[in-house]
């Protein structure tokens, strides 16, 4: 009886014991699941932020692709273009995020190198192309004033009216061919080609009208007090400069219209102004002919425009070079008014209107009423084919002087003046101040010269210049004729040709 109880109280002592076991065991393998489920909620929550976290790359990836995809297809062609026409814009960035990141520092700096690369290699090539066009100009230049001069020797060779005719149009036409050579030259850095003496500024000006189409349209007031003169080394300078803004003020107004222009005298220089009644020009274009007329050093021939319009960029390469200056705004007329100021220091002289006579051509200034020399200043032109008026002195042969009888206006008579006082010789004299230098001759002239100047100067057309021209050649031939065949007759004997 004793071991029934003490069986069950081990089996009850044992049960316990595998009660209490057990129970650790539940307990241990709920603390394992409560872990594993932690650890499963953390590895699902790191997943999902890695998936995001690759999802925000992604984007920021594919952003980054657009980005330099705009970059290729918009930004750097409207670099390329920016860099030929300032005016057009170009386009920043796709995706405003990415301003100021390190992916916008990168491209900023791909868009610097690409235009300073592009930059460089555009000078270079309009530096080598400027270089042929110089050296092309320079020998076709040349040779046109070879043509010029063989021109002139046979226009006084040759009598017969229709060779003297064709002759002048072949003379015109070389001039229009060696104006258009000279400013291109001019432009890609070329010598003007000529050396002069010190000339008349109202010849100088009446010269570089005759270098033009439409000449007889020009009509030229002379303000001028003193009878100021250009020195030698600008004169071919400024001719080309007045040339080119009539040449622009011819082609800019009707045909039927006039172009004025009018030579002022200031306190420390004189002026050339040049008004027309054309249709004048636009701000945007005011201000790009500034830009040329003020001769920057990076002009580039791709600025010219197509076709190449190469007047301002030569006036403003002559201005950087000899110190005039050039200036263009809306004329109280409606149309344009050019304005070329040369300084009186160092650009102007007083030559001594005695010892050298101004030439027939140019317009009288004018005068006080009562004054010495009273004459009102008239339009002035010069005949189809002739050149400016002043001598070449070396380089480059000579552009035929400006013929005066054959195209003056028929004088009439007039009462004899009194004869003028002898001349003395002049020493130099220093310049007052405010008042131009003045250079005097020192060489006596043996005879006083009677004022040749024609009350008036008036306007004809190409063909009654040529018709005068070819009377002169057919009076010429006939007397020549006569010397040959009869004895010498009084005037009132020949018949007129």
């Amino acid at each position: 009886m004793t071991s029934i109880p003490q069986a069950l109280l081990w089996c009850l002592s044992a049960g316990t014991a595998a009660a209490v076991v057990l129970a650790a065991l539940l307990v241990r393998v709920r603390k394992e699941r409560a872990g594993l489920r932690a650890r499963l909620a953390a590895a699902e929550e790191h997943n999902s932020a890695t998936l995001h976290s690759n999802t925000e790359l992604s984007a920021r990836l594919r952003a980054t692709e657009a980005e330099i995809r705009h970059l290729a297809e918009a930004r750097l062609p409207d670099l390329t273009l920016a860099l030929a026409h300032p005016h057009v814009p170009v386009r920043g960035l796709l995706d405003k995020r990415f301003g100021g990141s390190g992916t916008d520092e990168a491209l900023e700096a791909v868009l610097t190198q690409v235009g300073e690369a592009i930059t460089k290699e555009r000078t270079r090539v309009d530096a080598a192309a400027q270089s042929t066009l110089r050296g092309a100009t320079t020998t076709i230049q040349a040779l046109l004033y070879q043509v010029q001069t063989s021109l002139q020797t046979m226009q006084h060779t040759y009598d017969d009216p229709q060779i003297a005719q064709d002759l002048l149009d072949a003379d015109f036409l070389n001039e229009q061919a060696l104006r258009r050579v000279q400013a291109t030259g001019v432009v890609c850095g070329a010598w003007p080609g000529l050396t002069r003496e010190d000339s008349y500024l109202a010849e100088l000006v009446v010269g570089a009208t005759s270098r033009l189409r439409g000449y007889e349209r020009v009509q030229v007031s002379n303000q001028l007090r003193d009878p100021v003169a250009v020195v030698a080394r600008a004169v071919e300078p400024i001719a080309i400069t007045v040339t080119e803004l009539l040449a622009n003020a011819l082609h800019h107004s009707h045909r039927e219209l006039p172009v004025s222009v009018t030579l002022q005298q200031g306190s420390r220089g004189a002026s050339v102004i040049i008004d027309d009644y054309g249709v004048g020009m636009h701000d945007d274009e005011i201000k790009h002919a500034m830009e040329l007329l003020a001769g920057g050093d990076s002009l580039l021939l791709t600025q010219l425009g197509d076709p190449p319009r190469s007047g301002f960029a030569a006036a403003g390469q002559l201005v950087r070079q000899y110190g005039f200056g050039v200036h263009v705004e809306p004329s109280p007329y409606g149309g344009v008014r050019a304005v070329v100021y040369i300084p009186g220091d160092p650009l102007l002289t007083v030559l001594d209107a005695g010892a050298r006579p101004i030439s027939v051509m140019a317009p009288m200034p004018h005068r006080a009423p009562g004054g010495p020399r009273d004459r009102a200043a008239v339009p002035s032109t010069m005949p189809t084919g002739a050149s400016a008026p002043t001598t070449p002195a070396a380089a480059m042969p000579a552009p035929h002087p400006a013929p005066a009888e054959p195209y003056a206006a028929p004088a009439q008579s007039a009462p004899p003046a009194a004869a003028p006082e002898p001349q003395q010789s002049h020493q130099y004299q220093a310049p007052a101040e405010g008042e131009l230098p003045r250079r005097r001759r020192r060489r006596p002239q043996s005879e006083p010269q009677p004022e040749s100047h024609p009350d008036t100067i008036n306007l004809r057309s190409p063909e009654e210049t040529g018709s005068r021209w070819a009377a002169l050649q057919r009076g010429t031939e006939s007397g020549r004729a006569a010397a040959h065949t009869e004895p010498p007759r009084s005037p009132e004997g020949n018949a007129q040709s």
